[in-house]
């Protein structure tokens, strides 16, 4: 039986407080199926309910949506997940020689989130993020695709990613209040989104900090950003990483962290991040940090 987390809104729906972020289980230095598919399971034994993926987590040309064919295989595999909000995004290519390029097109992004459909084996996808603004296309038509899409009933919901707070104003309007959450870079090391994170809270929609642990994902690499995250971990006889996550999850009840994984030990030590607690005066330190 999977464990219950403590949950957080996305639009109408409640998922776990940690997220699992698919990228790393797909790109460059990517595991072997095997470990993938244990890593997707241990999170939902973990009680992890909410998965993050995009059609371009992928290495080579041919495998567009490897990572979410992936999820998809391990959630029929390990039965029971019809509770999981699996989010993707479409707008971002890559060509299969390491470069990542933009689509912004409606078309285009209507013809991604058909074969997201496919590859996710479901009726309508959960929710659905324009990946990341594309300067050859008016981003209010970008937005509008999504806004059809909704329309259609082919997503349930809607957010954005690497947005600026202007244009998750504007992107609210165009979807008729119906903007459910933002996906921005947001680390201890990448504090750049901090108005974002606040118009989120006012508008009451979720934060999703992509890349939280920007940087300190490899032991023995703590910058000085982090010093005080290495601290802080040592008093609680806990990773610096999941300090990092207590951290971000006291920023705001808005706030919805997905940290990358792709290894069943890394995300059990992520999700446990639920549960720490940091006083006062620790989250003061971190945030001065």
């Amino acid at each position: 039986m999977p464990h219950t987390m403590k949950t957080r809104r996305i639009g109408t729906v409640d998922v776990s407080t940690i997220g699992l972020g698919g990228m790393p289980m797909s790109i460059e230095g990517r595991p072997d199926e095997a470990r993938s598919i244990a890593t997707i399971h241990a999170a939902l034994d973990a009680g992890v309910t909410f998965i993050d993926t995009a059609d371009a987590y992928h290495l080579n040309a041919g495998e567009v949506g490897h990572n979410e064919s992936l999820i998809a295989k391990a959630l029929a595999s390990y039965g029971g997940s019809s509770d999981v909000l699996v989010a993707t995004k479409g707008g971002h290519l890559r060509p299969g020689d390491g470069s990542w390029t933009l689509n912004g097109s409606p078309e285009y992004i209507k013809a991604a989130c058909e074969a997201s459909l496919g590859r996710l084996g479901v009726e309508a996808i959960g929710l659905y993020q324009f990946h990341r603004p594309d300067p050859k296309v008016p981003y209010e038509e970008s937005v509008g695709a999504l806004r059809d899409l909704l329309d259609a009933g082919k997503i349930q919901q809607a957010g954005i990613s690497n947005a600026t707070p202007e244009r998750i104003k504007l992107s609210n309007e165009i979807l008729g209040g119906r903007l459910v959450s933002v996906q921005n870079q947001y680390s201890p090391a990448f504090r750049s989104s901090e108005p974002e994170l606040e118009l989120c809270d006012e508008l009451g929609i979720a934060f999703l900090p992509w890349s939280p642990f920007g940087g300190i994902t490899k032991a023995g690499e703590l910058g000085s950003t982090f010093a005080p995250f290495a601290k802080v971990a040592e008093a609680h006889g806990v990773s610096p990483q999941q300090v990092c996550l207590a951290w971000l999850l006291a920023k705001s009840p808005s706030v919805i962290p997905i940290p990358g994984s792709s290894r069943p030990e890394t995300i059990r030590d992520s999700v446990a991040a639920a549960d720490l607690v940091l006083s006062d005066a620790e989250i003061a330190e971190l945030n001065a940090a």
